[in-house]
């Protein structure tokens, strides 16, 4: 059987798999793509329910938490086991390790269960994103793969801005079907990822050549030790107090972990979780960092914008992830033309340094966003914000895959979401500290000036009531908005212009980090895009390799065998297959294992 080869089962081997067969194998990737996206932000507006349903909502970020360090540790695992063991296989193992993690989610009776089952969940998780998107590169040339890879990340970020939509939905109903409304976030992904594995073990049929390898345990043991304590510090470093004790510590854990981490990569080579020799391709390393931009970019304006709405505008938490709509509109239209002409062209380097430029003006732009301002002007922002992003999305991803051998694809798909997740993770953290470090002094600010306006110093005398509520909810921070629904326009004006004032400097800040992303952009250097699939290369390769050999052989008997073919990965410095003969990017040597 020739190795390598993903089709139908009547097809011949090395055969393209037709547009038809592409999407109903793309189903079964969306929807497991769908859920694992869902969840890393349904939880968002759920949360207070959920802690009051379970009496400690002290313990409610490390729900958020538990999820995001394990799905973001698990991706680079999932993504080498799976140029191992063969993608189908690790694919559903993910999606049956998430829908067991959603349905005890489902069925916990404490916050720290919650946690606990939120953490097993998030390894599934991990495991989707980077595995779907590698499923596509072994089935699709690259210059086609663009349009589909298109839709994927149309769905992802979808699932990003409905998350806290569907998350208030659910929250808001006090019982379904005699079940807490809150429990249904996680039972609804059960029917969906059954679906998922139903389709895709019928569909895909894989033919996986097994490599021998080291499994990179060490690795794997350490990214958790320089992780954990990062994304921890991240997540609840606002609280502790960014110089305390216990943060220190966590800097100090995680950097010597990151450092024991890159040298166990170096002296494991190619077995490595993280090869590092992938980093010697320009390409590979700038699309990494401006992916690593990119995600905080999105998930900090993400986390941002619906406060805006929900505080400043009064809308619900699902009317507010309604009012997202421009954004996800704008991110799946520059997506799915972007994938369409990199398809048609060839070309793709001109998508992220427009999208990137693009993303800068409407960061800029929100920045002028005040608590007068209409929502239309908002929504003008937001889609031009979104359509930046789209842009950039799948086409770093697509850069990353096209930059490195064939039998890496599974490492660079889950590089892509690795540090994606590093960026989203990082940019919630900070961009939220940031916001609210600063909402409490612009707050203040803005009462300070309203006490010369008549209409407050009116509105004051005639509510002496709502002044002391006013200044009791002050007092104790802002945890708690629900009281300015019942104060007098001119009482909670300045709070709302404070806030929005807050959420400038914010989004200037991510203007002036997203600079950088156009930078990076302009360095991107543009590998000519495959016109084979993953495994359609790595099939080429595994039969040329013995003809090539036997050919040396003949002509030259005493010749060492070794010598007689290129180097397995053999690439240029931008991870471009090198070309000897007829053998290119090979799996030589290994045993097909069906």
């Amino acid at each position: 059987m020739t190795a390598g080869t993903t089709r139908p089962t009547d097809a011949p081997p090395g055969d393209a798999l037709s547009h038809r067969q592409i999407l109903t194998i793309l189903s079964g990737l969306v929807l497991g793509m769908f859920l694992a996206a869902l969840d890393q932000t349904i939880v968002s507006t759920a949360i207070k329910t959920i802690g009051n349903d379970l009496h400690d909502l002290s313990a409610q970020a490390w729900v958020t938490t538990a999820f995001l360090i394990t799905s973001t540790i698990a991706a680079p695992l999932f993504g080498k086991l799976s140029d191992i063991y063969g993608r189908k296989r690790l694919f559903m193992l993910s999606i049956m390790t998430f829908v067991v993690g959603s349905a005890l989610c489902g069925l916990a009776q404490s916050m720290y269960e919650l946690a606990a089952f939120r953490a097993f969940q998030g390894i599934g998780a991990g495991g989707i994103m980077p595995l779907a998107l590698a499923v596509i590169g072994d089935i699709i040339p690259p210059r086609e793969r663009a349009r589909y890879q298109g839709y994927m990340m149309a769905v992802f970020a979808s699932a990003s801005v409905l998350g806290p939509v569907l998350g208030g939905l659910f929250s808001g109903t006090n019982s379904f079907l005699g079940v807490d409304g809150w429990r249904w976030i996680f039972y609804i992904n059960v029917p969906v990822a059954a679906i998922a594995l139903v389709v895709i073990a019928k569909v895909l049929h894989l033919d996986h050549v097994r490599r021998e390898r080291r499994i990179d345990w060490w690795g794997s043991v350490l990214l958790t030790v320089g992780l954990v304590p990062l994304l921890v510090v991240a997540e609840q470093g606002q609280s502790w107090g960014w110089a305390s004790l216990r943060s220190f510590i966590c800097y100090i854990v995680g950097v010597v972990g990151l450092a024991l981490f890159v040298r166990v990569q170096a002296r494991m080579g190619d077995d490595a979780l993280l090869p590092l020799r992938l980093f010697r391709s320009s390409t590979f390393s700038v699309a990494s960092a401006q992916v690593t931009i990119i995600g905080m970019a999105m998930f900090g304006g993400l986390s941002v914008i619906p406060l805006y709405l929900q505080i400043v505008k009064g809308a619900s938490p699902t009317r507010s992830g309604l009012l997202m709509l421009p954004l996800v509109g704008g991110l799946m239209l520059a997506s799915l033309t972007s994938g369409r002409l990199t398809a048609r062209t060839g070309r793709y380097k001109i998508f992220p340094v427009i999208g990137s430029v693009l993303m800068v003006i409407g960061a800029g732009l929100m920045t002028m966003i005040s608590a007068d301002t209409p929502l239309w002007q908002t929504d003008v922002f937001m889609a031009i914000f979104g359509i930046g992003l789209g842009l950039n999305m799948q086409s770093l991803v697509l850069a990353m895959q096209n930059s490195v051998p064939a039998k890496d694809m599974g490492v660079a798909s889950a590089a892509s979401a690795f540090f994606r997740s590093i960026g989203g993770t990082l940019g919630t953290a900070v961009f939220l500290s940031i916001l609210f470090s600063l909402a409490g002094t612009k707050i203040a600010d803005k009462y300070t000036a309203a006490a010369n306006d008549p209409s407050f110093t009116a509105s004051a005398a005639a509510h002496p009531d709502q002044v002391a509520a006013l200044h009791q909810h002050l007092a104790g921070g802002l945890d708690d908005t629900s009281f300015l629904n019942g104060l007098a326009k001119p009482l909670s004006h300045p709070f709302f212009a404070g806030f929005s004032e807050a959420g400038d400097v914010v989004f200037t800040i991510v203007a002036v980090l997203l600079l950088a992303a156009v930078v990076l952009a302009t360095r991107l250097k543009e590998v000519p895009l495959r016109l084979m699939s993953g495994n359609q290369a790595r099939s080429e390769a595994a039969a040329a390799v013995p003809n090539t050999t036997a050919n040396a052989a003949s002509v030259v008997p005493a010749q060492p065998a070794a010598t007689a073919v290129p180097s397995e990965g053999a690439g240029d410095t931008d991870g471009s297959p090198v070309r000897t003969g007829t053998a290119t990017e090979s799996g030589a040597g290994d045993t097909t294992e069906r």
